[in-house]
């Protein structure tokens, strides 16, 4: 895997300036031999707006000065119920992002499971899509019409070429906005693969499969997945890449940290890359007033309040790892483990806000706390942390991040985790015979605030 940071503020005033100035023409990006075209694709946004400018940034800079043609891809979960000021002020500021992306280059939305977050109604959602100049793609049916909310597969120019672009959703109901659930018919991915894959990707000159059924349901897909095609993930808030035969499949991050670029080439190769998302880059002037009058215009003086200092800035992976860690101290047992959704972004370095760090823990809920062997405590820890490098077929999807003390010969072992992966266990765990019982007072986010920042939420 490939992950480049990049400048974002010097390389975007480069390319600007070589638009104008003929003595820095050799800076502008060239494309390789044989490009067919760029496909920029991202996942899991939850109206991250710490970011949002920035992305769009990262975005206009890429696309600047590259001849080859381009498409961006979202592969899902564009907006976050959890965000306060998302809510409030009806998502303002991830429609506009959404509006800028068709006049950077065609754009493509699959529906994930949060992208009726604020519009329960998932027409209405892909109606205003589609006024931007979005094509929409998706497999979930309407339950009270049984029709679906988008079409299923749409082929885009690409150059001189053509790319068909397939999009599936996640089946797991319950990440869906409740109000919502009775409206929707999500067929289990591996199986409307089976069935629809090969129809939909009939006489297609390029293929691009957009899944948002996280990994476990891409690995039903996969088998049937036709060599010499990309295939982009989401849902599970991964980063990685996997190569299969010619073709070539990856998760790109989540919380608008990062974003995937795939070059297609005339001779059927797929090259894929990763490029990370500066936090502290200069946002795109086209939603950098819009975020900081939102911003001021909605949140609270209490979600203003500053609940503690972050010596360093974390990445994911290493706040789900002390979040698990400050649980287990909490509770006084020996190992710590939450689910790697509830958490959206990593810990900031400096001061952070209430507001701030509901986007590191994004839901409360009471501690649990369950008694193993040492031998099954040491196949859970195998099983956690799936940020790492490991191989796909090991990757089950849903996973905890986890921090245990060192092994011991102790014949049980205590852990401590969330209610909600208490109560899908099967997911989490690999396991449905833990007897979990509630730790007395102990609540997610308290616990973590005062852990890794010394305050309250």
């Amino acid at each position: 895997m490939t992950i480049t940071p990049l400048h974002r503020r010097r390389l975007f005033q480069l390319l600007t300036a070589a638009a104008v100035t003929p003595g820095l023409a050799a800076l502008v990006p060239a494309p390789e031999a044989g490009v067919l075209g760029r496909v920029l694709a991202m996942s899991d946004l939850h109206s991250a707006y710490e970011r949002t400018g920035q992305l769009l940034a990262a975005l206009e800079a890429e696309i600047t000065g590259v001849e080859a043609p381009h498409l961006i891809v979202i592969d899902g979960d564009i907006f976050e119920h959890g965000n306060v000021v998302s809510v409030r002020s009806a998502g303002a500021i991830d429609w506009a992002f959404l509006g800028e992306l068709p006049r950077l280059a065609p754009t493509v939305v699959n529906l994930g499971n949060h992208d009726n977050d604020l519009t329960p109604d998932l027409h209405e959602v892909v109606a205003r899509m589609r006024s931007l100049g979005i094509l929409v793609i998706s497999n979930i049916v309407d339950a009270r019409t049984g029709q679906p909310y988008a079409e299923s597969a749409v082929t885009v120019p690409l150059g001189q070429r053509s790319l068909r672009v397939v999009g599936a959703g996640t089946n797991a109901l319950n990440t869906y906005p409740k109000a919502s659930r009775d409206w929707l018919s999500i067929p289990e991915p591996g199986a409307w693969a089976q069935a629809n894959l090969s129809r939909l990707l009939d006489g297609a000159d390029l293929m691009l499969v957009v899944s948002h059924a996280g990994v476990a349901g891409d690995r039903d897909i996969l088998p049937i997945l036709p060599d010499g095609a990309l295939m982009i993930g989401g849902h599970n808030h991964l980063l990685f890449q996997h190569e299969q035969g010619r073709s070539a499949y990856a998760h790109t991050g989540s919380w608008s940290n990062a974003y995937t670029t795939a070059t297609l080439f005339d001779d059927g190769r797929i090259t894929v890359r990763s490029t990370e998302v500066d936090r502290d880059a200069a946002p795109s002037p086209r939603l950098a007033d819009l975020i900081e009058t939102t911003l001021a215009a909605h949140l609270t003086d209490d979600e203003k309040r500053v609940l503690g200092v972050s010596p360093r800035a974390l990445t994911l992976g290493e706040t789900g790892r002390a979040v698990a860690a400050v649980m287990a101290k909490a509770a006084g047992v020996d190992a710590g483990f939450i689910g790697h959704t509830t958490l959206g972004t990593g810990l900031p370095v400096g001061a952070v806000t209430r507001y701030a760090f509901d986007a590191v823990v994004r839901f409360d809920g009471k501690l649990m706390v369950a008694e193993v062997s040492a031998a099954r405590m040491a196949a859970i820890m195998a099983r956690a942390n799936q940020d790492r490098p490991m191989p796909l077929a090991e990757r089950s999807g849903d996973f905890l991040y986890g921090a245990a003390n060192d092994p011991s010969d102790d014949a049980v072992v205590r852990l401590v985790t969330t209610d909600w992966c208490a109560l899908n266990q099967a997911e989490y765990f690999g396991a449905t015979d833990l007897v979990f019982s509630e730790a007395p007072g102990l609540r997610v986010k308290t616990t973590a605030a005062a852990g890794l920042l010394g305050g309250a939420t």
